[in-house]
């Protein structure tokens, strides 16, 4: 029997990497790419604000191929569904019947993937969806995988937190209110290695933190420390 084609909407972090290690696990999918959405000036990865360089490293450690969607900035819904719309209209070209992504819990962001999918033959794929986050990351890190801290939301978290490992100290150090995968967003990571990966990505933490403006209050929100390439 066939294997049924799909495409990893992959942030380089480590819920997309979980779902992509399950994914492979199951042994009934072939992986077409790795689907990751870029900042078109900036050239580094939306939200997670890491280098596309080091995407491409990560897809070249996995054996994957990387899909690389631009994304202008700043970008309205409208243009960014517009944009994603001809890239599922390739995809579909390209024989891909599925999508994966990793969200685990918010019932508005699956409703928003399924309606953007709605109108073509591609079917999304939750592999970690509604299980415990305590579950989850207990399994990543046991699974041996490793992984930093790239982006904190400082209404949610301290900014203290960017830039560090997740691991069992870092969970024992969260405020009892911020959900132990981030899936609220209050922070945002790079898997750096793990058993899916053939070689350890390898950079450096810089010691200076870059802060975004929230664009609806005008705040210094977001915290992002720089990865760079060695």
């Amino acid at each position: 029997m066939a294997k049924k084609r799909i495409v990893i909407s992959f942030s380089g972090g480590k819920d997309s990497t979980l779902a992509l290690h399950r994914i492979i696990q199951a042994g009934e999918w072939e992986i077409d790419s790795l689907l990751t959405t870029v900042n078109e000036e900036h050239r580094r990865s939306s939200i997670h604000g890491v280098r596309e360089s080091l995407l491409e490293a990560q897809a070249f450690s996995l054996g994957i191929p990387l899909r690389k969607v631009f994304i202008p900035a700043p970008c309205s819904n409208e243009m960014y569904e517009n944009i994603m719309s001809e890239e599922n209209k390739q995809l579909v070209e390209d024989g891909v019947t599925h999508m994966m992504f990793g969200d685990i819990f918010l019932v508005d962001v699956k409703t928003y993937r399924e309606n953007m999918l709605a109108n073509t033959s591609i079917t999304p794929v939750f592999p970690l969806w509604n299980e415990s986050s305590t579950t989850l990351i207990d399994e990543f890190l046991t699974l041996g995988y490793k992984t930093v801290v790239t982006c904190i939301d400082s209404e949610q978290l301290n900014p203290s937190f960017v830039g560090k490992i997740v691991d069992k100290e870092f969970l024992s150090m969260l405020p009892s209110n911020v959900d132990p995968c981030g899936e609220n967003g209050e922070f945002h990571t790079f898997v750096l290695d793990g058993p899916i990966f053939n070689e350890k990505i390898d950079f450096s933490i810089s010691d200076k933190n870059t802060v975004a403006k929230d664009v609806y209050t005008g705040k210094n929100r977001f915290y992002y420390v720089d990865l760079i390439p060695n």
